[in-house]
């Protein structure tokens, strides 16, 4: 057992033995399926933060020759599998955390160079009956190996684009390119790898790195196909660690929830163990990065991404060309760059369906606004969200003046290229406006129907908070809003709630181009 070939299941077992560990390990059954096939060649890409390395480990402790794994994964669904025996600790395992080996080089420029010595070491000492040759490389050990035995390898090696998001210089990657190319390319090499895993952040680049990696499947954040389930935490998993703990599985939605593929609600795994462990909500994936990456990006402000941001804060969802994004730190020339960028590293959604983008949860919401406040073009839209706060109160208290003014500059700040009386532009103004309240409520966003549109129910988390129920006229009078609340079955989303209620009514005049409003209190 070494460091990079068969390290065994050690770090797995530290996992597992943890205070809360999800069981994922039925990802072993599709790659078991695919393993020793065409498709052996796996990339999984998905935020940081999202349990890469920890499948890295699984992997490693299920497939290794260096230890034995079966009563480690006694306890988990992988074990009362069919395949679960075939493959167990079958093959020998080489693990690279490529991340670990750059940002711990001494001399990073030779990284490549002194990682291939190490492993190939490592490989003298495991198969002293092999002839390698000191001028071998890594592929060549491998292919020495596979000859003289049939011994076939399993090759995991995670953050695989840390060279990409580290902007290296041309020599190192150009040496990383010849390393992956003769790992991952060479038709005389493929049968002695059975399984090649790699996972990242961003996907394999393009025009760089894709004719190194060609051979490879690609599964994403934005489509993991058959390894949905395995990005994050699935909404079955939460609702029943919020049970165990005893913490709201409602609030925890709002909190992490938000990325969907597949029919799966996905969460980001590492907020949901902190709050489980905490037993409080918090943006915990924040506090481990920087929202300045936000910031960098739509500074560029090409063309309509200042008002498709704007709408995404309103909480709308904006159409993306999700395959612009070359996967690079540097070739962004469109809106669709940006946002294809930023869905990858998970400060945006993808639904596939629609193919459109958003802000997927609150815990990312959080992030944007602080990346709002560091990015000058965006100083009007950080004033609306900062008033937000004052404006609920204002509400609450019956202000009905105050929402009036609040929606007339909302209103004109989203605007933007759109039409001023847009209907859509109205909506995002009401929901700009009152942005703080996604703290307190849970929105449910009512669809347009006669004269009336951007109807909102705000349904309170906390019982002393009032709901709210928004009705939107235009051309016509605020109580005309108030009598189609009366009229409409809004109270159908409210039927579990017992406490106070305040219908807002409000009246947006085209020609004027000003709202008025009324704020009335009413009981179920």
């Amino acid at each position: 057992m070494g460091i990079y070939l068969d390290p065994g299941n050690i770090t797995f077992k530290g996992i597992v033995d943890g205070n809360i560990y999800v069981d994922k390990t039925m990802l072993i059954r599709e790659t078991n399926r695919l393993i020793d096939a065409d498709e052996k060649y796996i990339c999984m890409s998905r935020p940081r933060r999202f349990g890469k390395t920890i499948t890295s480990n699984m992997l490693c402790a299920y497939y290794s020759k260096g230890c034995d794994s079966r009563e480690l994964f006694a306890p988990f669904k992988i074990s009362r599998d069919p395949c679960f025996e075939k493959k167990l600790n079958q093959y020998h395992v080489i693990k690279i955390d490529m991340n670990s080996e750059y940002q711990s080089a001494g001399d990073k420029e030779s990284v490549i160079r002194l990682l291939t010595e190490e492993i190939k070491d490592e490989m003298k000492s495991a198969f002293p009956e092999v002839a390698f040759r000191d001028t071998d490389s890594l592929a060549r050990c491998i292919l020495r190996v596979y000859a003289a035995t049939q011994e076939t390898f399993v090759i995991l090696l995670d953050e695989y684009d840390v060279m990409v998001r580290e902007q290296v210089s041309d020599q190192l990657f150009q040496e990383y390119l010849s390393f992956l190319n003769g790992l991952f390319k060479s038709d005389t090499l493929r049968p002695a790898i059975s399984l090649a895993y790699l996972t990242g952040i961003l996907p394999i680049v393009r025009d760089k790195v894709q004719s190194k990696l060609n051979n490879f499947e690609e599964y994403t954040i934005l489509d993991a196909d058959c390894f949905a389930e395995y990005v994050g935490f699935t909404g079955e998993e939460v609702e029943q660690l919020c049970g165990e703990y005893n913490v709201s599985y409602d609030e925890c939605r709002q909190w992490y929830d938000g990325y969907r593929q597949h029919g799966y609600e996905i969460y980001n795994p590492e907020s949901v163990v902190k709050a489980m462990r905490k037993r409080r909500f918090d943006s915990y994936w924040g506090k481990t990065s920087s929202y300045l990456v936000i910031s960098e990006r739509i500074r560029q402000n090409f063309a309509g991404t200042k008002e498709a941001v704007i709408q995404m804060l309103a909480g709308e969802k904006v159409d993306v060309d999700e395959g612009s994004y070359l996967n690079t730190m540097t070739d962004f020339s469109s809106k669709d760059d940006i946002f294809g960028y930023l869905m990858h590293l998970g400060y945006l959604a993808y639904d596939q369906e629609t193919r459109t983008c958003h802000i997927p949860n609150k815990e990312v919401r959080e992030e944007w606004f602080r990346a709002l406040k560091k990015t000058s073009e965006y100083a009007v839209t950080d004033q609306i969200i900062q008033s937000s706060r004052e404006l609920l109160k204002e509400t609450i208290r019956g202000n009905a003046e105050a929402v009036a003014k609040a929606l007339d500059v909302s209103h004109i700040h989203v605007t933007s290229n759109r039409s001023y009386n847009n209907e859509d532009a109205l909506q995002s103004a009401i929901y700009l406006a009152f942005i703080y309240a996604l703290n307190r409520y849970t929105v449910v966003k009512e669809m347009t129907s006669g004269k009336g549109f951007a109807d909102v129910v705000f349904i309170p988390l906390n019982q002393d908070d009032p709901a709210l129920v928004i009705e939107l006229k235009r051309n016509d009078c605020k109580e005309s809003a108030l009598e189609q609340i009366r009229q409409k079955q809004y109270f159908d989303s409210l039927q579990h709630y017992s406490g106070n209620l305040l219908l807002i009514g409000i009246n947006y005049d085209e020609k004027e181009k000003i709202h008025t409003c009324v704020i009335e209190q009413a009981y179920k």
